[in-house]
């Protein structure tokens, strides 16, 4: 068997891996190991390589980030922001029809940006809104539709884990990539309320108001919010304008949100362990995956698979747009099936050789900040994708009083939106590129 043949024949030995339910990190090193071990007919290479991969993909200093971020995001959890950005958004949009869900996609964005994760911000905010949104007279599938999709915008709002390990695969500066997700970020909260505004017009059964607030009160809840506006512009801009690298934004952000959670009362010695417990975890599945990925492209990489799907794809005739298309939807099925982190790793270093090769009308920074952006928006679209989008089981194991059916059919509204996000941004790539 040829190396070409060989290294095709491992996606669906790692398909089948996958759906036997081993983790995607091991299901990749396995598939890498055993493919060097068949390509180079002996131990030889494949024993070095186990030496020289593992050193040099964890001697990235730019992997150093993610631990930083991850903690940042425990300690935001742990301090009580999430009940703060609630809360404050709740006092001003409350009083309104659907007033409640946009507060709740409000919150999931602020909290997003202090977060990093998609699954970690829709856990975190469905235990502060979903009761609160339940007691306002939401029916259960709005509500559970709502925060699953909120949740996606803690992956998208900058910082993001998933943008560093694509800045790593692609070479790109992680700043400029923070900043590009910026814009298409904000959108997809406004789109999120605005498709709320729609879906309670339609369906004015499905949700309740509260009493309107006096400003004094709305005021008054806005105070405790300053932490996440100050944690977020320090590290952001920061980070964008120079101050320090991203490694020494993220350690900033770390440090930050630790004083405040520790200032506000929140942060003992147990939350303290936990916290760095959960850190850790996260670290380890994380870097875990990387390894198992590293080794799985580079066998690819030494039977040619990148190059020569390159190669094919460009004598196809295609136009350059008609391939990014394929290549989205590719990613939004993929989506249902996979977690954000292993589809970028498994597939980027694939793809891009593929995209990099067309002509855009971009220069290649632009054109890897504008790929990026698309495919992080399309995966997360996968996460809300019925039947069996990740966020919606997350959101629907915490209240088992509702039909997944009935999150089903809320939530394509959501999908929707997303879906005309992706349109603006592929049809008017400016949107993308304008603040970096």
């Amino acid at each position: 068997m040829s190396d070409l043949a060989l290294g095709f024949l491992s996606f669906p030995v790692l398909l089948v891996l996958i759906f036997l339910r081993a983790p995607i990190g091991l299901a990749m090193l396995l598939c890498g190991i055993g493919g060097l071990w068949l390509a180079t007919d002996g131990t030889t290479v494949f024993m070095a390589r186990l030496k020289s991969e593992t050193y040099s993909t964890f001697s990235n200093y730019s992997l150093s980030i993610i631990p930083l971020f991850l903690l940042m995001g425990q300690f935001a959890t742990h301090s009580g922001m999430s009940q703060a950005l609630f809360r404050a958004a709740g006092a001003f949009l409350g009083h309104r029809k659907g007033g409640m869900a946009m507060a709740a996609v409000g919150a999931c964005a602020g909290f997003g940006a202090i977060c990093g994760s998609s699954l970690a911000t829709a856990a975190t905010m469905s235990k502060v809104a979903l009761p609160e949104l339940r007691r306002s007279g939401y029916a259960g599938g709005f509500a559970t539709a709502t925060l699953a999709a909120g949740g996606t915008l803690g992956i998208l709002i900058p910082p993001s884990v998933i943008l560093v390990i694509y800045a790593i695969l692609t070479e790109q500066n992680i700043a400029k990539l923070f900043a590009a997700a910026i814009i298409p970020g904000v959108l997809a909260a406004l789109g999120y309320m605005l498709t709320i505004a729609i879906y309670v017009r339609l369906y004015p059964d499905q949700a309740g108001t509260q009493d309107k607030l006096p400003m004094t009160d709305r005021l008054q809840a806005l105070l405790p919010v300053w932490p996440v506006v100050v944690v977020f512009g320090l590290v952001v801009g920061g980070i964008y304008n120079g101050w320090f690298t991203p490694t020494e934004g993220a350690a900033v952000g770390a440090a930050g949100t630790g004083l405040i959670a520790l200032f506000s009362g929140k942060l003992g010695w147990r939350t303290l362990r936990d916290s760095l417990t959960e850190t850790a975890t996260g670290t380890g599945m994380i870097f875990f995956i990387v390894l198992g990925a590293a080794f799985y492209n580079g066998f690819l990489a030494l039977t040619q698979v990148p190059q020569e799907l390159s190669a094919w794809v460009a004598g196809q005739g295609f136009s350059p747009m008609m391939i990014m298309v394929m290549i989205l939807i590719f990613y939004l099925v993929l989506g249902c099936l996979m977690d954000s982190l292993s589809m970028i790793l498994l597939t980027v270093p694939i793809f891009w050789p593929v995209i990099s090769g067309l002509d855009f009308g971009m220069t290649p920074e632009q054109l890897a900040i504008w790929f990026g952006i698309l495919v992080l928006i399309v995966v997360e679209v996968g996460l809300i994708t019925p039947p069996v989008g990740m966020n919606l089981f997350i959101i629907n194991s915490m209240d088992r009083t509702t039909k997944i059916t009935a999150t089903y059919k809320a939530v394509m509204f959501f999908v929707g939106s997303d879906v005309i996000r992706v349109v603006i941004l592929l049809m008017f790539p400016v949107v993308t590129l304008l603040l970096i």
